[in-house]
């Protein structure tokens, strides 16, 4: 640990006392200084290196990014909240998860970016860059201590790529904006956001150019959706997708917000009524009501008649109504002949006659596989359900919590913990198998579920702070969430239904910067002031 001082020309004894005092705090092992600001601790850092070391000798590392192997302890100690929990599985693949996020982290000429894939593909552009997962890395790195890495990541993608012989921001659909909004509902850095703010809307605008149709929808080939070999895809029809019409919808809505903070007026005009359209019609004209479910429709004006696991992307932006009907559609979700399956969510119904028709292990099939990416979209909608909509038909806390430590048990190859491509429903085999460029695979969000959903810390854009637990009741007698830097506050949010796991009493509490602001007798809602 290293602390550092604004020292003041010559007054060594202020300097003493400083010094003197933190000797005693750390003697006493309750407190620390990260980013500038003290907090009083209540997990350590013990656990984080134990399951850091046991990664590490797991691990060939074959290939070395900007922190490495012998450094991922103390990065990860100096970036990552702390988290501790009674399932050993959700636990364990939350710290695996960031360990394998800053394996892809890169120091560049041009800043810190993150890659997707760990091996070179042909595909990438300057520095083995992806832009499909891009919005999963920017919700997963929100979370990191130090800032500088994500802002780096996006500028990269605004303004280095586009000076490239050939730019890739726009060679996958994104929702780029969308997620620029939620980092800033982290780290609230209003001077970033006004920084970035035209070059966001220029890229808007450029998709408006290349997708839009007459009708004011998008189109897009399942390839460019990262989403290749669907049931209802094509590389060649311009088919009306769930995905890139609901992300240019949480584009809008983010490109409102963000130009009403800044105090563009006429931006905050266009961009709401723009997605006040595409709700719309994403609702009129992607909703089938014989099959409750929002589904691709091709260029006929008819709808794929297979249910597939990007109808739930809608619920990622909070874009359907609070109705029933569409509620209606997440019944699947629990059903075996729909997308439950015994490793995981899959990416297209069961029940249908195309469902693991286009080969395994050969491309990227998207017609029945589960996939992460999809996974951790899906999981976040249903967390949006749970917390934002009143109809939410059987979907509950159990359900979400089911899903997600299914989630953590399918990051297994060989008895050791591993993240790839793509995994057969049955057996959990990856499906990509010992193909290096699977491997630690960057391409969906795990952290970010923990932190923004299961633990529920709700990223807000006033002086509150609101928890929203999605465990349910009785499943845990304790956890702990710590060394969150939320608005400029390090946040502890604990749960001890005893008061003998963590010796501060009973109940759900929520500290920032070591004051008690809540103590709850359940574990349920929670705003508070910051």
């Amino acid at each position: 640990m290293i602390i550092k001082f604004k020292m003041a020309g010559g007054n060594t004894r202020g300097i003493a006392k400083k010094i003197t005092v933190c000797k005693l705090l750390l003697l006493l092992g309750c407190a620390y200084v990260n980013n500038g600001l003290a907090q009083v601790k209540v997990l350590s850092d013990a656990k984080l290196k134990s399951y850091v070391n046991e990664f590490n000798l797991a691990d060939t590392e074959t290939v070395k990014n900007y922190v490495t192997n012998d450094r991922a302890a103390a990065w990860m100690s100096d970036n990552v909240p702390l988290f501790e929990c009674p399932d050993s599985a959700i636990e364990k693949i939350y710290y695996y998860r960031w360990w394998t996020f800053r394996k892809h982290l890169k120091q560049t000429p041009d800043g810190f970016v993150f890659d997707e894939f760990i091996t070179p593909v042909n595909h990438a552009g300057i520095y083995n860059t992806v832009s499909s997962a891009l919005g999963h890395h920017i919700y997963e790195g929100r979370w990191l201590r130090n800032p500088q890495y994500i802002k780096d990541y996006i500028n990269f993608w605004l303004f280095v790529d586009p000076k490239q012989k050939k730019p890739h921001l726009r060679a996958f659909s994104s929702w780029l904006q969308d997620a620029v909004y939620h980092f800033y509902l982290v780290n609230q850095d209003q001077a970033f956001v006004k920084s970035v703010l035209p070059a966001l809307d220029q890229d808007y605008r450029a998709w408006e150019g290349e997708k839009m149709l007459p009708n004011h929808m998008y189109w897009q080939f399942d390839v460019k959706d990262a989403m290749e070999e669907s049931i209802s895809g094509s590389r060649k029809q311009k088919n009306i997708r769930p995905t890139i019409n609901s992300y240019m919808y949480g584009n809008a809505k983010a490109l409102a917000r963000m130009s009403k903070l800044i105090g563009v007026d006429s931006l905050q005009k266009r961009y709401a009524e723009k997605a006040k359209e595409l709700k719309s019609l994403v609702q009129d004209k992607l909703w089938d009501d014989n099959a409750s479910f929002f589904k691709v429709q091709f260029p006929d004006g008819k709808l794929c008649d297979a249910r597939e696991e990007l109808g739930y992307i809608p619920w990622y932006f909070n874009l359907p109504d609070d109705k029933a009907k569409y509620a209606k559609q997440w019944d699947e979700l629990v059903d075996e002949k729909g997308f439950a399956a015994p490793w995981g969510i899959t990416t297209a119904e069961r029940r249908h006659p195309l469902f693991r028709t286009h080969g395994t292990g050969h491309g990227c099939e998207w017609d029945g596989a589960v996939w992460p990416f999809a996974t951790s979209q899906t999981l976040t909608g249903l967390a949006n359900l749970l917390t934002s909509y009143k109809h939410q038909n059987d979907m509950s806390k159990q359900v979400f919590y089911d899903k997600l430590e299914q989630y953590a048990l399918s990051h297994i190859k060989r008895g050791k913990p591993y993240l790839g491509e793509y995994q057969d429903e049955k057996t959990g085999y990856w499906l990509k198998g010992d193909n290096p460029r699977s491997s630690y695979y960057n391409h969906s969000t795990f952290c970010d579920l923990v932190i923004n959903d299961l633990i529920g810390v709700k990223t807000r854009d006033d002086q509150k702070l609101e928890v929203f637990p999605l465990i349910p009741a009785n499943k845990w007698d304790w956890f702990c969430l710590d060394n969150v830097l939320y608005h400029g506050h390090n946040i502890t949010v604990l749960w001890d239904k005893t008061g003998s796991k963590y010796g501060k009493g009973r109940g759900l509490q929520i500290y920032s910067d070591g004051k008690l602001l809540s103590r709850q007798s359940k574990l349920k809602r929670v705003l508070v002031n910051l």
